[in-house]
């Protein structure tokens, strides 16, 4: 798949997004040119929380995502130290079910892009953050 982050526009019917991080799978992906402006909805979104857009991250734009098939979202809250791991499930396709908050000592693995597991005190500790990409990218085939 391919991993974006910040200036990928993601067009959706009522609004469009500039996530902080974005993932596409593989089937995706492959339809995506090189000059590609404005993307479709990612399967795998992640936003940092601030005073100024939490509301909007919280609100229209997680309403948003959900209705178009984002998959996985993840808010991270720099402020508390936590990530919250929403997931669509087959059951409610178009509506988020939180799968958990997550505190800095805890692990989170995405349901959505195989292989990524890493500790949350990496989100938010460079130090960690940087033994947990090499781990990473040791594990990448």
């Amino acid at each position: 798949g391919i991993v974006s982050a910040e200036k990928a526009l993601i067009a959706l019917t009522r609004n469009d997004y500039e996530p902080d991080i974005c993932f596409w799978g593989v089937e995706k992906a492959a339809y995506f040119d090189p000059d590609l402006m404005k993307h479709p909805a990612a399967d795998f979104i992640v936003e940092i929380l601030s005073k100024s857009t939490e509301e909007r991250d919280r609100g229209v734009k997680y309403q948003d995502y959900a209705a178009h098939g984002v998959r996985e979202y993840w808010l991270i809250d720099p402020y508390e130290d936590r990530v919250e791991q929403y997931l669509l499930l087959p059951e409610s396709p178009t509506r988020y079910t939180l799968r958990n908050k997550y505190a800095k000592s805890d692990r989170i693995e995405s349901e959505v892009v195989t292989g990524f597991d890493i500790p949350v005190v990496a989100i938010f500790d460079t130090d960690h953050c940087m033994v947990t990409l090499q781990e990473l990218l040791a594990k990448k085939p």
